[in-house]
């Protein structure tokens, strides 16, 4: 399940640097696997297609995953390719870099690739009740310092955001290389009392066994070797950033939790460092 030569070369050129953005921006908006709201709209209205991504965008009744701050798409156009039983939708407000993701996958026709243009804290907007069964976030902005946290992705405001649309005890996924970030985010998981289901300060010194891949991709009726086939393919995925920084030595955070939908997520009296 680890993505051969042909397919790794597609992802190469989502990292390519881009030098036309309007000329991006004007064919963004004709790709049919993107949805962008009207400016201005987003934060007062939900999106007609809360509630409506299996029947409107994917046609299926599949798993919806989501990466948030997407950049150019790469994690979620290889989780499209490593897993086509699952539907995933790339999230950013950036759309000259999402362009390059979007593009590639409607050039490789992936039925299962959906990109969001918005900014995150408006995603209620577009996803409903329990709509959403997996979330992955991948290289935010760490927001370094304390006093900066309540603008982390992972940071409560966002988390009791992300328990309104994704189902109970569903999955969040965080890969980082700034470690303040991963330990604040660690710490914030402990200490709210939710289950930690993977963790290391250098992921791609993981063994397979030890990637947490969820119910959504794997059941216990699949074949044993399933579950290493994906996690070995879900490692084989790197973002355009990620491999410059292990190109540099640096180690890949990884974090993966679930998010309990009856439990308000707080700092707690003290914020973790």
């Amino acid at each position: 399940m680890i993505l051969d030569s042909g397919w790794k070369r597609s992802l190469n050129r989502i990292g390519e640097v881009g030098k036309n953005k309007l000329a991006r921006w004007a064919e963004l908006g004709t790709f049919e696997n993107v949805i962008q709201a009207e400016a201005g709209t987003q934060f007062r209205t939900d999106h007609r297609i809360k509630g409506n991504w299996n029947r409107e965008i994917f046609r299926n009744n599949n798993p919806v995953i989501l990466e948030l701050g997407c950049g150019k798409g790469e994690y979620t156009v290889g989780l499209s390719l490593l897993f086509p039983e699952c539907n995933f939708v790339g999230v950013d407000i950036k759309g000259s870099r999402m362009w390059r993701g979007a593009k590639t996958a409607s050039e490789q026709k992936l039925k299962n690739t959906a990109f969001l243009r918005t900014r995150i804290e408006f995603i209620g907007s577009f996803f409903d009740t329990d709509e959403v069964d997996e979330i992955w976030i991948t290289f935010p902005d760490p927001h370094a310092g304390k006093k900066n946290s309540n603008k982390r992705l992972t940071c409560p405001w966002f988390l009791n955001i992300y328990r309104n649309f994704l189902r109970n005890r569903g999955i969040i996924h965080l890969k980082t290389d700034n470690t303040e970030l991963y330990n604040y985010t660690r710490h914030l998981a402990s200490d709210n009392g939710l289950e930690i289901l993977s963790s290391s300060d250098d992921m791609h010194s993981m063994d397979p066994d030890e990637i947490t891949v969820s119910e959504n991709i794997i059941t216990e009726q699949s074949d044993p070797n399933h579950k290493k086939k994906a996690a070995s393919g879900i490692l084989s995925i790197k973002t355009y950033y990620e491999s410059k920084f292990t190109g540099m030595g640096m180690k890949i955070h990884y974090l993966a939790f679930r998010l309990e939908k009856d439990k308000i997520i707080s700092h707690g009296p003290e914020k973790a460092e």
